[in-house]
């Protein structure tokens, strides 16, 4: 069978029909129509156990696919153009690749579950036929680059029903948003999967989490300028391949061992 693979945005509905989709009201931040929130803040969710049981348990990504997905997502973020003078540096958080997995096992072709996408940004990937690394996977969220034009998605960014054709680019925004600094990621492999009305059979499924959330409405993915020159002080200063960098005394880079 031929490889396929598709990428999947928040709010466009698993069918041959659009979804209308609504951009929110009220004086906060609105998410754009691609990404489903209320609020920007992630605050209460996280919940990173240190339970023994837990950490022994079958995990759905290997340790080599995390380090991929985080070196790739790295890369990305520190050669931006126009450059940012606010990229954060992205880490790996346990909790939302916990919640990545929950979501991957139900082999659903769209955004979910609902309550959790309030605070959280996702990026989702599936493809069938060979099989041969995750950044298969990935990459094509990168390769919306070529559609966008900074600092707002524009034309890359289409809505239903009245545009329901042209290309995505939210996938990599989300991606780049200098302030999305964890993500958590899930593979599942799902024998049967439903993608927009045709049956996939052996499917390979990928969901990313994202905190917090990005690809607010009227709001660039980051500031441009001399890298490192608008990076929060919670940062001591430090900076890594263009990006905001955590001070080596921090716990906050504990979480790789």
């Amino acid at each position: 069978m031929k490889d396929l693979w598709f990428s999947l945005e928040l709010l466009l509905v698993v069918s041959a029909a659009c979804a209308l989709a609504g951009d929110g009201a009220g004086a906060s931040p609105s998410p754009r129509d691609t990404n489903l929130s209320g609020a920007a803040s992630t605050s209460g969710f996280h919940t990173n156990s240190t339970d023994g049981a837990k950490a022994r348990r079958r995990r759905y990504i290997s340790q080599n696919d995390m380090i991929a997905i985080l070196d790739y997502h790295n890369k990305v973020r520190g050669k931006v153009f126009p450059p940012a003078s606010n990229m954060e540096y992205m880490l790996w958080d346990d909790s939302l690749a916990n919640s990545a997995e929950a979501w991957a096992a139900t082999c659903l072709w769209d955004h979910g579950p609902q309550y959790l996408l309030r605070f959280l940004g996702q990026n989702l990937s599936v493809r069938t036929g060979r099989y041969r690394s995750i950044l298969q996977l990935v990459k094509p969220w990168y390769d919306e680059v070529k559609d966008y034009v900074f600092p707002y998605p524009r034309d890359c960014n289409p809505r239903c029903p009245l545009k329901c054709y042209g290309p995505m680019c939210t996938h990599y925004t989300q991606m780049v948003w200098a302030t999305s600094n964890r993500v958590g990621c899930a593979i599942h492999t799902c024998h049967n999967m439903n993608v927009w009305g045709s049956v996939w059979k052996r499917a390979t499924y990928l969901v990313c989490n994202y905190s917090p959330k990005g690809n607010w409405i009227g709001e660039a993915p980051y500031k441009v300028g001399v890298p490192c020159s608008a990076c929060p002080p919670s940062y001591g200063g430090s900076c890594s391949n263009n990006m905001c960098f955590p001070a080596v005394n921090s716990n906050y880079l504990h979480w790789f061992k």
